[in-house]
């Protein structure tokens, strides 16, 4: 029976392949031997990067065990991780590092040669301090391929021939390019029927017919209310599954389309990194990234989205190894001063629109490709600060804040809501005062927007004032995971930030839906006492009190005022002051919303 492609359910962050990448290396050199795959394992529980904060993982173990594996300001030996595993009682503990590893094969960032593990170019690009997300994993999808040598998954008899992403490059641009030849607009494929068709498209021959199909879906929803399209929608949806699969089976047929659903989103949320694809259309489209449009275009031309035969699987494993394969189509003078460009007329447009002055263009016509490549780099890195710009002149104005109020105030009805939370907790910031800069890590498209929230090593974001600088950290996180995911991070981000700006008071904000107990009691302990011998300034903030200060704002703005950075800080530092008010975490925390109406008081508007 056939099935749809699916890039990895087991990892669904990309930081966390990272994790396991850094792990890895451990054993790199070594023999993939069943004795090496437990240890795998093993070592992946050492260092709390599987199996920590999982309730389903503590099942079976004791109590000290859990104790050791929840504190980290202890070490985990390798004895000790040795005993968590064995607890687990597998029937085939090796298994557990095969699957562990597979993610990591999967993207091209491990290969098993020879019976050992090598970590690929692509592998050792991502484990650089300054590693590029969207490198990363654009260098990989457009070698990733079904069938393929290294795996017996997926069969060319079973009618599989594709490269996933850029099967679904051909397939957006045949559905815009047939729209446009109908009269109508262009706007790329819904997430809807993202997740039907990118999936199950499994042979390139088919892109065309797949591309038809959606238009004629379309065409039946047209002219329809909304409950008439999703009736269509999900009626055609399980003939189409059912045509798919070739069984009237309805259990077989549920199956897949929620598999093809889960399938789909994670698909959308790794293709978004390569920056080739963004979201349009109130969040609801996906479409090819026009400021891409000379490599796209050239990728389309160059490759077919069919599979590449290779006669041996050491040949095939060389290719995915060798980070400089394939050639990109685009890497010319010609290619490249076409991108150059149109990246300028881009940068042009922001200079005009922010009403600031131009940067100097410099005379780029006999760079060498290596100077070409840099210096679109470099030209990108520019546009960035200028969406920046743009976004901090938007978010003055009060219907944009009232906008982010009322997303905030609703962010349990959005998709990829951490994503979304670090957003307009940025643009939120950005609206609040005169900041110097706020400077979100969060990975962006071309677009600005973010393509995954900011990875484990960095703080959310970092905000910088003439009198003091702050950092950030959001989570959409409520129960205990909060405190396994943020407590000493957030301390130790602090703290690293304190000592890079030790010019400036450092604060932190922390902002999450509620504040949980042991989250609290970890920052208490800090602001009260002292972490790594010295106290930290850390507000927590729930959603709703982070709102309460723009709503503050906004008052402030209908009166035709200005929020001084100054003022904020004196609200820290009163939420910070008051801890010593209190021998209770709890009533410190349920303190801050009065302590925000107080200060709001004390404004002069």
């Amino acid at each position: 029976m056939k099935k749809p492609w699916s890039i990895t359910t087991t990892l669904r962050n990309p930081e966390r392949l990272r994790s396991f990448l850094i792990v890895l290396k451990q054993l790199e050199g070594e023999s993939w031997n069943l004795e090496n795959q437990r240890k795998f394992q093993v070592l992946l529980i050492k260092e709390r990067v599987y199996g920590y904060g999982s309730t389903q993982f503590y099942n079976g173990l004791a109590k000290e065990q859990i104790d050791l594996i929840d504190d980290q300001t202890k070490e985990i030996s390798f004895e000790k991780a040795e005993e968590i595993f064995n607890a687990k009682n597998y029937e085939d503990p090796a298994m557990r590092g095969r699957q562990s590893i597979n993610p990591l094969k999967k993207i091209g960032l491990v290969v098993i040669k020879n019976e050992k593990i090598f970590i690929t170019s692509l592998g050792k690009l991502f484990l650089q301090d300054d590693f590029d997300l969207g490198e990363i994993f654009f260098r990989s999808f457009i070698k990733w391929q079904l069938p393929n040598p290294d795996s017996s998954d997926y069969k060319l008899e079973d009618g599989y021939n594709i490269k996933p992403f850029i099967g679904v490059l051909h397939l957006i641009n045949q559905v815009n390019q047939k729209s446009l030849e109908n009269g109508e607009k262009a706007k790329g494929i819904s997430k809807q029927e993202f997740s039907l068709f990118a999936p199950s498209l499994i042979n390139f021959q088919d892109i065309e017919n797949y591309a038809d199909k959606i238009l004629q879906l379309r065409e039946q929803q047209k002219g329809k209310n909304k409950q008439e399209q999703k009736q269509i929608f999900d009626n055609y949806k399980k003939v189409f599954a059912q045509e798919f699969l070739e069984t009237s089976n309805q259990i077989e047929i549920k199956k897949l389309l929620k598999n093809l659903k889960d399938y789909g989103d994670n698909a959308i949320r790794y293709f978004r990194l390569t920056r080739f694809l963004f979201i349009r259309g109130g969040g609801f489209y996906v479409d090819l990234e026009p400021r891409r449009q000379v490599e796209i275009e050239n990728l389309l031309d160059f490759d077919n989205a069919s599979f590449i035969e290779f006669e041996t699987k050491e040949q095939y494993l060389d290719y995915i190894a060798d980070i400089s394969e394939p050639k990109l189509p685009w890497e010319s003078k010609e290619e490249y001063k076409k991108i150059l460009s149109k990246l300028i007329e881009d940068i042009k447009t922001y200079e005009e629109n922010l009403n600031i002055e131009a940067k100097e263009i410099v005379n780029y016509q006999n760079f060498n490709e290596e100077e070409l490549k840099k210096y679109i780099s470099d030209l990108r890195q520019y546009r960035r600060e200028l969406q920046n710009e743009e976004n901090h002149q938007n978010s003055q104005e009060l219907d944009q804040i009232n906008d982010y109020i009322e997303k905030l105030e609703n962010i349990f009805d959005f998709d990829d809501r951490p994503i979304l939370l670090e957003k307009l907790s940025t643009l939120g910031l950005n609206a609040l005062n005169d900041a110097l800069k706020i400077k979100p890590n969060y990975p962006v498209g071309d677009d600005n927007e973010p393509t995954f929230t900011a990875p484990a090593n960095t703080p959310d974001i970092e905000c910088y004032y003439h009198g003091f600088n702050a950092i950030c950290e959001v989570t959409m996180l409520k129960s205990r995971d909060q405190w396994y995911n943020e407590g000493q991070p957030v301390m130790r981000h602090l703290r690293d930030f304190e000592n890079q700006n030790n010019d400036k008071k450092s604060y932190c904000l922390f902002i999450a839906p509620t504040i949980h107990r042991d989250t609290l009691n970890t920052f208490w302990m800090a602001v009260k006492y002292e972490y790594e011998g010295q106290k930290q300034n850390i507000i927590p903030l729930t959603i709703n009190n982070f709102t309460q200060l723009l709503k503050i704002l906004v008052e402030i703005k209908k009166q035709g005022k200005f929020l001084k950075h100054s003022e904020i800080s004196r609200l820290y530092d009163e939420i910070v002051n008051n801890s010593q008010n209190f021998t209770d975490s709890n009533e410190w925390l349920n303190e801050i919303p009065n302590t925000i109406d107080s200060w709001r008081k004390s404004l002069a508007f």
